[in-house]
């Protein structure tokens, strides 16, 4: 009933489209990346904690004791070209570039019993079976394959907190279902620390595995049934042979044993199936307990009717996908952003059971009062373009994940605030302290869903952590010195932009002394600032500019990532001060202009695994995070006409309804963030100020819903191929003087109006 009364709402004001009763038929969530197929293709609903999908193989992280670069490939499990499945796992990252997960793994096989899951090229030498692509479906909160060698479908679907199979066996005999405790993503010898599991009954499995990995210690509780009685059950230590015991031996405990453990463990269940009999199998996890996860499992889904699950979680991503509705060019262009959207909405994760506990970083249970607590922080990928997204779209779910960072830091023995987090660890991956500007930008664009002078008291304290990564030299010296700490001139470039944050937020609450602080430290960007080459370049503790410097290389030269010349123009909070130290407007489009035109020969980027040529458009590295707001730089300088050309050369060349669709990785929904801002036409340059650049909208009319209840009615007039230049802007009849549209402005809902052209204004 609301789309047929938004149909008529629109009727005679707008040609958006009013056939949107189905917007998850415009996802696909095969897409991934080219190289490195970093998207997982399973089923989840909207921000679940269960992200259930099919893994395609079992890649150690490290051979003979080296890392193995192929484990790379592997981030989310997945792999499109692979021929085989291992099973289906309940847990993913979507789209990062190093990985952990991948837990509780299920595989349905029949006849002879094999608990070793075999090798890619003889699949029947273990578990594994063969599958086809054109036997695979995959849709929002559905997913289902054909194993070859087996001769069963698997279908997957969930629920915030359970995964839900359906295992349907072409031929009567001996079924089997396979727990693969041993298997998680970038595995390595005894990354699985110990693993406890009982046989409540004749259908019920509790149990708990702890690892060790990217989250040092993690534990994951789970709760299984099955939807018929196991006829015979068993399991298998696989690690090495221990020393002690204890008196167990006086039991034959790996068959038909309720109780299992040890560090190593695959557990098998059995049962007489005949020909097209289907076997369902539920999947509760919890971060606090197996009675949390019985709960879960009771409070979520308390049938074994599939269809009913599915249709469910279905509905919620109708509920987010419709809060956009759009009218494009093609019907590519709607599968991307509607997969975009899709990719938008899956991180970051609820992390608490039904009741509201969940295990803190403290590694104790807290209560969550109030709010959703929340986990899977990729902050230095999501504070970019994601965050300000939630901030747009869904304020109240992202109030809530910035009380999960605040609860963080009150766990946390550093008193910080997270980095990058997940499952109660906090992991240090990556740069910078960017939950400030998450939480600087909530607060500038009015969320007041958390306690906004506790937050700048965390955001101090976290900037002043003099042990936390060269952060003491950046005090000290205004800017990390790249003889005492590595990647010196990200880290320097970084802090200070994660500063001016921290001093808006001070201003806009009136602490006058932390906005002086914070205010002079976001000016350290031009303490790694050398006039007499153009770049930023790292500097030596002693005051000197290193000496050996190449500008294109992305190895060894004082940058994460990225190289001098994407990094050299991340100062988003001042891009005034940066044109003049470039030489001026005229020289600063010229600087750009070379970035997106030279070549960039591979070996300047051939041993970083984030990047490939396949994200790369001249120097200018779309793949990777810290360019993303570049291409919106050209209006401050007075030429908005590059701008809007090269934003529409972006998402053509960087986007695709395609299996390897994306031109790096996703990292937690970032990529896809910039394209559904980029299509509507405005891109958040600096988050924690309220205001948004104008580019060139991809949308031919766009209906934006917001949560407030007002609308914004997007509109291209003359869309069409090849007409990206914008002649004039209009809100709400009146001409948008300038390139830029504040947060107030669009919430406040009305018409937003692009006049397009094939021919530059400038």
């Amino acid at each position: 009933m609301k789309n047929i009364l938004l149909c008529v709402l629109l009727a005679g004001t707008s040609p958006v489209l009013a056939q949107q009763n189905d917007l998850i038929r415009f996802v696909n969530p095969m897409v991934g990346t080219a190289r490195m197929g970093h998207t997982y293709p399973g089923a989840t609903v909207p921000f679940g904690m269960v992200q259930l999908s099919p893994d395609t193989d079992t890649i150690p992280y490290a051979v003979n004791g080296k890392y193995n670069p192929e484990v790379y490939r592997y981030c989310a499990g997945y792999q499109y070209n692979d021929p085989t499945l291992v099973g289906f796992s309940h847990t993913h990252f979507s789209g990062t570039g190093h990985s952990d997960l991948g837990d509780i793994l299920l595989m349905p096989t029949q006849g002879a019993l094999q608990l070793n899951p075999g090798t890619a090229d003889k699949p029947q030498s273990g578990y594994r079976s063969a599958f086809q692509h054109r036997n695979e479906q995959a849709s929002p909160n559905y997913y289902s394959v054909l194993l070859d060698d087996h001769r069963i479908k698997a279908e997957l679907t969930t629920s915030t907190r359970v995964g839900f199979h359906r295992y349907s066996f072409e031929d009567a005999g001996d079924g089997h279902i396979i727990l693969d405790l041993i298997h998680g993503i970038y595995p390595y010898e005894n990354k699985s620390v110990w693993t406890f599991m009982r046989m409540e009954n004749d259908s019920l499995l509790t149990g708990y595995r702890q690892t060790n990995g990217w989250a040092r210690t993690r534990t994951q509780y789970f709760a299984i049934t099955f939807s018929k009685p196991v006829k015979s059950y068993g399991y298998r230590n696989f690690a090495p042979k221990e020393v002690y015991k204890g008196f167990w031996g006086k039991f034959d405990q790996y068959n038909n044993f309720p109780e299992m453990a040890g560090s190593q463990l695959r557990a098998w269940f059995d049962f007489d199936v005949k020909a097209g009999e289907s076997i369902q199998v539920k999947v509760a996890l919890s971060p606090v307990s197996t009675a949390g996860a019985v709960a879960n499992l009771r409070a979520e889904i308390p049938h074994w009717d599939f269809e009913q699950v599915k249709a469910a979680g279905q509905a919620l991503w109708q509920q987010e996908l419709q809060k956009i509705q759009v009218e494009m060019l093609t019907e590519a262009d709607k599968t991307n952003f509607y997969t975009a959207l899709y990719h938008a909405c899956l991180t970051p994760t609820v992390y608490a059971d039904v009741d509201g506990r969940y295990r803190g970083i403290d590694q104790n249970i807290h209560q969550a009062d109030g709010f959703t607590h929340y986990t899977t922080f990729s902050l230095w990928d999501t504070y970019r373009a994601l965050h300000p997204w939630l901030n747009l779209m869904q304020p109240q779910r992202n109030a809530d994940m910035v009380r999960s960072m605040l609860a963080h830091y009150d766990q946390s023995a550093h008193k910080m605030l997270p980095v990058w987090s997940h499952h109660a660890n906090e992991n240090w991956c990556m740069i910078g302290y960017h939950s400030v500007s998450v939480i600087a930008d909530a607060a500038i664009k009015g969320n007041t869903g958390f306690d906004a002078h506790a937050a700048l008291n965390a955001c101090v304290a976290t900037a002043r952590h003099r042990s936390y990564d060269g952060l003491g030299y950046y005090i000290d010296l205004g800017y990390v010195p790249e003889d005492k700490n590595g990647s010196s001139v990200s880290k320097t470039l970084e802090y200070a932009y994660d500063d001016w944050c921290i001093a808006q937020l001070a201003k806009k609450l009136g602490e006058k002394a932390v906005y002086l602080e914070f205010s002079q430290r976001a000016g350290n960007y031009r303490n790694v600032w050398d006039a007499g080459t153009g770049y930023m370049r790292p500097r030596l503790s002693n005051g000197a500019f290193r000496k050996d410097f190449d500008v294109l290389s992305t190895h060894g030269q004082g940058f994460i990532e990225g190289n001098a010349w994407n990094y050299s123009l991340y100062v988003p909070h001042e891009p005034d001060t940066l044109i003049k130290m470039m030489g001026g407007r005229s020289a600063f489009v010229r600087h750009l202009d070379s970035l997106f035109s030279m070549p960039l020969p591979d070996h300047h980027f051939a041993g970083t695994e984030d990047i490939s040529r396949d994200g790369i458009i001249g120097n200018y590295v779309h793949g990777n995070e810290p360019s993303h707001h570049v291409a919106y730089l050209y209006p401050f300088a007075g030429a908005p006409h590059r701008t809007q050309a090269l934003v529409r050369q972006i998402i053509d060349s960087m986007y695709r309804p395609t299996p390897d669709g994306l031109g790096g990785n996703d990292d937690c929904g970032q990529m896809s963030a910039w394209y559904l801002f980029s299509s509507l036409g405005f891109y958040p340059v600096a988050p924690g100020s309220d205001q948004y650049v104008l580019g060139s909208p991809l949308v031919k009319s766009a209906l934006i819903s917001f949560p407030n209840g007002n609308k914004l009615e997007i509109s291209a007039k003359n869309q069409g191929k090849g007409r990206v230049y914008v002649k004039t802007v209009r809100l709400n009849g009146q001409l948008l003087k300038g390139h830029l549209i504040s947060h107030d402005q669009l919430t406040a809902g009305g018409k937003l109006e692009f006049e397009l052209s094939a021919k530059p204004v400038k």
